[in-house]
């Protein structure tokens, strides 16, 4: 037998106020993204603003429904914009953040594992890595310097070839 560690890196940054004036704007409109989320049921708005490699921005809220495997996160709606204004263009950087209007918005929180799954492969599909930025409306920001490293061991394009 052979035990294999898979590892990544996070970098951790006290609040917005350390990031470098770029990633910080990023985050900041990710903020304040979160008041366009559809959310009435969980309370919980997510926010996802991404500067693409051409320069221009998107962004995407999470939407929910009543019948809740019908809503759709904010990372997914990036995403699918992203690609359909943009087909073809990776993404430099994705911020993230997110108001829990039941509780404290104070710390990174990762994206679900379909936003993973989806974010690992916008990633294989473009070419080029995704920095992702983490961080509530306060407190501590996690920065990434690949999107795949959520999701180790994850499913890819080249397991069905196999």
């Amino acid at each position: 037998m052979e035990v294999k560690k898979i590892n990544f890196e996070v970098a951790v940054y006290a609040s917005a106020d350390e990031l470098n004036e770029a990633d910080k704007a990023l985050l900041l409109e990710a903020r304040k993204t979160t008041e366009a989320a559809y959310a009435p049921y969980s309370n919980f708005h997510v926010g996802a603003v991404a500067q693409m490699a051409n320069g221009d921005t998107v962004s995407g809220t999470n939407q929910e429904n009543a019948s809740y495997p019908v809503g759709i996160c904010a990372e997914r709606v990036l995403l699918s914009v992203a690609a359909t204004q943009y087909p073809g263009i990776g993404i430099d950087t994705l911020a993230i953040s997110y108001h829990n209007k039941n509780g404290e918005s104070n710390h990174p929180v990762s994206p679900c594992g379909i936003c993973r799954q989806s974010l690992a492969e916008y990633e294989e599909r473009t070419h080029q890595s995704i920095r992702v930025i983490l961080g509530g409306m306060s407190g501590e920001v996690y920065i990434l310097q690949k999107a795949g490293e959520l999701l180790p061991l994850s499913f890819t394009s080249g397991d069905l070839k196999k």
